[in-house]
């Protein structure tokens, strides 16, 4: 894997609120380890979801790393700009017959699944069952799927903190939803968008949250079916609400208080487990910060 100052990192937060705790962890995480490799910091807004993202929080996000001495190397990306991109590499997938049309509905998926004796769990994925994978019988497009089976299935990867990893993607999560028909038109999900802005912003190394690793391998198989390069991963540990959920904006985390951006710092490097850093400013405790991270390149 590429290091040095061939390192290209981003943190690439959705504007559905401003940033908190858990966030700013994030940040700071891939800020560090960019810093600490001698690479390149990218930010980049992930506003693909229009029915959750809000109007100025991308500016207030911004505005908040800034306060905290976290400023992009180069200006940053919104993905929002970049349909065309998304539109052209499924036309690829289709081409190579890695990806087909679905008219499937999450219900009709329960359905199927429930006639194999599968109920879906909350929060649990839906594996879907290959109900369009030989056409669509004369209903029509909802979605369009990646077509995954065989070998390729099983994907091993190796996480810079939580070590090896391995998940049968056909097994555990099906043919995933590449894009989709919305009310304001078509709609590029996560997977497919991040595969294909990492790619274009030669991204190298991925630091991210732990409730993202999971999202590893889709977006390997992914990866291998753009004949793209595959990044390499470290996942930081979680946020945790009072109640032991994921601390996010979905569970009710407050923006992050700015009155003292250093405190807030130092809060963020604790639950990184970074010893404490006495600095007497800003600038002086990220250079610390750098110096005293753990996966700093041997």
């Amino acid at each position: 894997m590429n290091a040095g100052h061939a390192y290209r990192g981003r943190f690439a937060p959705s504007p559905t609120g401003p940033l908190h705790e858990g966030s700013l962890v994030a940040a700071l995480a891939s800020w560090l380890d960019a810093r600490a490799h001698g690479g390149r910091w990218l930010v980049r807004i992930e506003d693909v979801d229009l029915a959750r993202c809000r109007p100025g929080l991308d500016r207030v996000i911004l505005d908040q790393l800034a306060r905290c001495g976290l400023v992009p190397d180069e200006p940053p990306l919104w993905q929002s700009t970049r349909e065309p991109l998304y539109a052209q590499a499924l036309e690829r997938l289709l081409a190579a017959d890695l990806a087909y049309p679905c008219a499937c509905t999450r219900k009709d998926i329960d359905t199927a699944l429930a006639a194999r004796g599968v109920s879906h769990q909350r929060h649990g994925e839906r594996v879907y069952p290959g109900t369009c994978r030989g056409g669509l019988n004369g209903r029509a497009v909802r979605s369009w799927r990646l077509r995954i089976g065989g070998d390729a299935a099983l994907v091993h990867w190796t996480d810079r903190r939580l070590g090896p990893q391995q998940q049968d993607v056909a097994r555990e999560v099906g043919d995933f939803v590449l894009r989709r028909i919305e009310a304001k038109g078509i709609g590029t999900t996560y997977q497919l968008a991040v595969v294909v802005d990492d790619a274009a912003q030669g991204i190298t190394h991925v630091v991210r949250g732990e409730d993202l690793a999971d999202n590893t391998p889709r977006q390997i198989l992914l990866q291998r079916a753009l004949a793209l390069p595959t990044l390499s991963y470290l996942h930081t540990p979680l946020v945790l609400a009072t109640d032991g959920q994921k601390l996010s904006k979905q569970t009710g985390a407050k923006a992050l208080d700015l009155s003292d951006p250093l405190a807030a710092l130092q809060a963020a490097a604790a639950l990184l487990g970074l010893p404490a850093l006495p600095a007497p400013t800003l600038a002086d405790w990220l250079a610390a910060a750098v110096r005293a991270w753990p996966w700093r390149p041997a």
